[in-house]
């Protein structure tokens, strides 16, 4: 049965996911691969920051309308290795054109030079592509990140898959809450989320550890954003909402919503009231936080993680919020496309035990997170991780 959930879990994850959580929409910039390295500019045979090398290293990532952090961590790394570094993107109508992604692909692969390519997300098509690029290039490492098919099908795709072990979180943020200060923990929901499994089981873990420790759960019924109110009655509910439950409950009182809607309106009033924010629905220090601090990002620090968590300190300590608000350390998608260049530069450089090796990947996503983290197998699969991150307080 677990099994089964997963799978249904983490299929209903990425097929939403885009949608649930999208950057604010800009124009979007598709990139067809770029960064082929003549013989002249390398013949020292080096590549940016990198020792000496003689490969390269792929990233397919969205467009900045469907993925502008995956985009802009796949130019800062291009930044950071130069010519080592080529990059790609997917369409934004991903479903509708695999082909595209497909052919993207294989452009990058048709580069001799080319020995491994990071996809985040890894969107539907990412299977498809992955097999024809084999068909030319079996020593192609993959590492992917936010698998949006089949878990079972794209464990044999890739050499390296990470994906957000999303259900664990529910007891994750009950205990989180808590060591926050938490005497209560308000769940605030819907009927339609409630009736996606995921949601739902992952609602009855958070209840299940919050009584096993002694906390407060109360769920709180919120307006659909999709009902006739749309996102305007949704986020005036949460500012009006969240106060009586403060006044009900007291300021130990920890809030956590499962729509991205909710997210802006719920920080800003937990700050307002002294109340307590674990973490948002999709942990990221990019989500909501700086529109609802009125944290501005100029385009040359769009991408920069330091700069975000620097000025949303800040704000949070100057409105007398410190150890009150908390988040994911880094975006995960950010995260996967670093943790899977550095990967697989140790894999290539042979800095690693194995195609394999959890410890070392551990290591460099401990490195990149600034902190702990956890990963576990999905089912049977030694190559298929499932990420759970700790929390950063500002």
């Amino acid at each position: 049965m677990m099994k089964k959930l997963l799978v249904i879990t983490l299929s209903l994850l990425m097929v939403l996911g885009l949608a649930a959580c999208g950057a604010p929409a800009t124009a979007p910039e598709n990139q067809e691969t770029e960064g082929a390295c003549e013989d002249a500019c390398c013949e020292d045979g080096k590549h940016g920051e990198g020792a000496a090398t003689a490969y390269k290293i792929g990233i397919m990532t969205g467009t900045v309308s469907q993925g502008e952090e995956e985009f802009r961590l796949a130019q800062k790394m291009k930044e950071k290795y130069g010519d080592m570094i080529i990059t790609a993107t997917y369409p934004d109508r991903f479903m509708q054109e695999q082909e595209t992604t497909i052919t993207n692909m294989m452009a990058m692969a048709s580069d001799p030079d080319v020995k491994a390519i990071v996809m985040v997300q890894a969107v539907p098509g990412a299977a498809a592509a992955i097999d024809r690029v084999r068909e030319i290039r079996p020593d192609i490492f993959f590492f992917l990140g936010v698998p949006g098919e089949d878990p079972d099908m794209i464990a044999s795709k890739g050499d390296i898959i990470l994906q957000t072990n999303d259900l664990a979180r529910g007891p994750q943020i009950a205990k989180h809450a808590q060591e926050m200060g938490a005497e209560v923990l308000v769940h605030y929901s819907f009927p339609r989320h409630m009736s996606y499994e995921m949601l739902s089981k992952r609602r009855d873990m958070m209840k299940e550890e919050a009584e096993k420790i002694g906390l407060t759960f109360v769920e709180a019924d919120a307006p659909d954003p999709t009902g006739d109110a749309g996102v305007p009655g949704t986020q005036q509910f949460i500012l009006e909402d969240l106060p009586r439950k403060v006044e009900e409950f007291g300021k130990n009182t920890a809030f956590f919503g499962t729509n991205c809607a909710m997210m802006e309106p719920m920080i800003r009033a937990t700050i307002e009231e002294g109340a307590i924010f674990p973490v948002q629905c999709c942990p990221s220090p990019y989500h909501a936080l700086p529109a609802a601090l009125g944290v501005s990002i100029p385009d040359d620090k769009k991408g920069d993680i330091d700069f975000i968590r620097s000025e949303l300190e800040s704000k949070i300590k100057a409105a007398g919020a410190g150890g009150r608000v908390a988040t994911w350390p880094v975006p995960v998608n950010m995260m996967y496309i670093e943790a899977g260049v550095e990967y697989v530069r140790a894999y290539l450089e042979g800095n690693t035990s194995d195609k394999v090796d959890e410890a070392k990947l551990v290591e460099i996503l401990e490195s990149i997170a600034g902190g702990k983290v956890q990963l576990s197998k999905y089912g049977d699969y030694d190559n298929y991780f499932l990420y759970l991150s700790d929390h950063i307080i500002f």
